[in-house]
């Protein structure tokens, strides 16, 4: 999976907003400072966020962005896809044609699947979720995972 720096800076920093003060403005520096990002890099970012919706911008003393919809209605995906970012696993999803420029790339289907499940979990992933996991973690709250046993994995008795 390729995620660019600009998918995965655009996610911190919507988390970030969502977990200072999701409905307050906050601005671009105070994001730079916490999260180590470049602010013109952001300023980019938020742009990007803006036209699709996803933040809100306020100028003057009391300016920044805040989100434009509450954290449980942004998914990753979204944020994602605002700022460009390609999720792929290989050059093969583009067309069907194989690697070396010779007929039908035989790996197309599996990469093409694996791209939609991607998808499909990155959708499946709010902001509100990611601010509630770091909150828990934070307070060294840690999350249990139910793991089911697999039917080859349990021994008859």
């Amino acid at each position: 999976m390729k995620l660019t720096t600009k998918g995965r800076f655009a996610v911190t920093a919507m988390l970030d907003i969502a977990l200072q003060a999701p409905q307050e403005h906050v601005t671009i520096a105070e994001i730079s400072v916490r999260r180590h990002l470049s602010p013109s890099y952001l300023e980019q970012l938020f742009g990007k966020l803006r036209k699709a919706g996803l933040v809100e911008g306020n100028r003057g003393p009391k300016g920044g962005y805040r989100l434009a919809k509450s954290s449980d209605q942004i998914r990753v995906d979204e944020i994602l896809d605002a700022v460009d970012s390609t999720l792929k696993t290989s050059e093969c999803t583009k067309s069907r044609a194989g690697c070396d420029g010779q007929g039908e790339c035989i790996t197309f289907d599996l990469w093409d699947s694996l791209n939609e499940e991607m998808r499909k979990f990155l959708h499946g992933i709010s902001l509100k979720d990611l601010a509630e996991k770091k909150l828990l973690k934070d307070q060294g709250i840690q999350q249990v995972k139910i793991v089911k046993p697999s039917k080859s994995n349990c021994s008859k008795k």
